[in-house]
């Protein structure tokens, strides 16, 4: 049975394009993969707190003496990052808030990103430590940033991302993009089609990709 963390983070509750689209990349994925287990993490409800001198306990020396609020943070981060690592297929949504993601989910990053959790350093630099898992991202965008090399220099949502999977070792990393979204009702139905019709796509292909590693 594969484990699939659906991770939200958009502010606008119903009005939210991306929780959309993570509905439907969610709903897919089980049609796929019917026994598949579900787990719900929705950051704007439920955000750990930005990194402090009280939530970097996970990254003293083993042994450190932790203050009381040290012990409870560092709880948090644990709870996370052992959600993150049993999970098989991650779906995160994620707006474009000011060119980057929205703080919420850079929290969260934060928190995952644990020496010999997620990765290790070596003699030859750092090594991934999360591979084998697939991450489909469901990209909200008002503008279109993604047709011309000025967009692209401005957008730091969907290259963050696959950089910061990239370096916990996932090389699976999808996105399944609506943007657009601000231009008007008929930019916004296309952008919303194109990726309901992406959406299929990727979630079979991922699926598919994911039983046969199981399978070997």
């Amino acid at each position: 049975m594969s484990k699939l963390l659906h991770i939200d983070s958009s502010i606008l509750g119903g009005n939210s394009v991306s929780r959309q689209l993570t509905a439907q990349i969610v709903a897919s994925w089980r049609a796929a993969n019917p026994g598949t287990e579900v787990s719900y993490l929705d950051l704007a409800a439920d955000a750990p707190s930005h990194l402090s001198a009280e939530s970097l306990g996970f990254r003293l020396p083993a042994g450190a003496e932790l203050s009381e609020v040290q012990q409870r943070e560092n709880a948090v981060s644990e709870a996370l990052v052992s959600q993150f690592l049993a999970a098989d297929v991650i779906v995160v949504g994620a707006p474009f808030y000011n060119f980057a993601i929205p703080s919420q989910l850079k929290a969260w990053i934060d928190r995952i990103a644990q020496v010999g959790r997620t990765f290790k350093y070596t003699d030859k630099g750092p090594v991934g430590l999360a591979g084998g898992k697939t991450v489909i991202v469901a990209s909200a965008r008002g503008g279109v940033y993604s047709t011309s090399d000025a967009g692209n220099a401005m957008e730091h949502q969907e290259s963050y991302l696959k950089t910061v999977f990239g370096f916990f070792g996932i090389t699976d990393v999808r996105f399944v993009r609506a943007e657009g979204l601000a231009m008007g009702e008929a930019a916004k139905a296309a952008a919303l089609s194109a990726a309901g019709v992406d959406i299929t796509t990727q979630t079979q292909v991922a699926a598919n990709q994911a039983q046969t590693a199981l399978a070997a």
